[in-house]
């Protein structure tokens, strides 16, 4: 698929942090498109959504659980693409509720497999998550389950397949969950700020970024794949530091605000992971990508991934966290101040809470 444009879309989770960017680019930036229809289950988000874009046409909005699959098949008549972005995302809460996790992100996975093959859909993709990579949770374990499905289901051969992928990528900063706003309101509040660990990293980008990536994604996806996007790199310690001499600056708050050591709380990484070593080993490198293609490939033999700005076809070093040049505190300032990622957040929560903290 070349573009999107004259394309009916459709977007699940459109009240989310991806979600709803999504919705706004695909509307207000030069895609094009014909048609975006937005589903969510949160009806006070979806009303707000809606009042946010009254005046555009090509736009609808609608209540939907993704695990209604009825549902899911009317909303999908006519559609050409999906972005399926609605999941329990929360480490804590699918651990608690587990049976509800696998409900949302696997059983409700196949409901969108089944809706879009049946209506003839040319592209879905699915966005997934780090912690789907040697997963430690449910959580995790339940992207994982997402992603192996979406693969498995460009196995049916067909004159008119629908090409399923999926999209992989580390913390979107300022998202839901993100880190950020805790420190943010730990810092105004004088600290100190709460760290895990000092030698903690991530990989990062903004929710602008992350967007664009998924959107591009669906453009050269031939089936089965999972995109792994290429993200610059942080220390947990430094992005205290950087948001410490932000907000100082900002609201003449003393800068000698104490940073606490609170020791890694169950099942959570010291560094993150885009790749697995057996992943690594049918791997393949784009200029903005890495892109892992299926194991089995005799099934997907009549699939040929060929992409333009291939960098090679042999990636040798893992993704992971801890192997790459970090940003600097400076460089992290200018990232957050350029993707406007200080701001005052809805919460005023100091606090993140993990299973078994209460």
């Amino acid at each position: 698929m070349k573009s999107l444009q004259n394309k009916s879309i459709l977007v699940t989770g459109s009240c989310g942090t991806i979600g709803s960017e999504l919705v706004r680019q695909l509307l207000e930036e030069d895609f094009r498109i014909k048609k975006l229809i937005a589903l969510d289950i949160d009806e006070t988000g979806i009303f707000f959504q809606e009042q946010r874009f009254i005046s555009e046409n090509r736009a609808s909005f609608y209540v939907q659980d993704i695990k209604d699959r009825n549902g899911l098949v009317e909303k999908c008549q006519g559609v050409d693409v999906i972005f399926h972005t609605a999941a329990m995302k929360h480490v804590g809460l699918c651990e608690k509720s587990p049976d509800q996790a696998i409900q949302t992100n696997i059983l409700a996975v196949e409901n969108i497999i089944y809706a879009a093959k049946l209506s003839c859909v040319e592209v879905v993709i699915f966005t997934s998550s780090d912690k789907a990579v040697n997963p430690t949770n449910v959580m995790g374990t339940s992207k994982l389950m997402g992603e192996r499905i979406f693969t498995a289901a460009n196995s049916y051969k067909s004159k008119k397949t629908t090409i399923f992928a999926s999209t992989r990528f580390g913390n979107v900063l300022g998202s839901s969950g993100s880190v950020i706003p805790i420190f943010f309101n730990q810092i105004s509040k004088g600290g100190p700020v709460t760290l895990t660990d000092e030698k903690m990293t991530r990989f990062v980008m903004s929710v602008s970024q992350a967007v664009k990536l998924v959107i591009h994604s669906s453009l050269i996806a031939k089936g089965g794949e999972v995109f792994i996007t290429k993200m610059p790199v942080i220390n947990i310690k430094d992005l205290a530091l950087s948001m410490i001499e932000i907000l100082s600056k900002q609201n003449q708050i003393d800068q000698n605000i104490k940073i606490e050591l609170i020791g890694s709380k169950p099942g959570e990484k010291l560094f993150e992971e885009l790749m697995t070593s057996e992943e690594l080993n049918r791997s393949i490198e784009l200029n903005d990508y890495f892109i892992v293609l299926p194991a089995f490939r005799e099934i997907y033999k009549n699939i040929s991934y060929q992409y333009s700005n291939t960098i090679t076809d042999k990636v040798e070093r893992l993704y992971v966290s801890n192997t790459q040049k970090a940003l600097t505190v400076d460089e992290i300032k200018t990232f957050l101040i350029t993707n406007k990622l200080i701001s005052k957040p809805n919460e005023d929560s100091t606090v993140r809470f993990w299973p078994g903290d209460k």
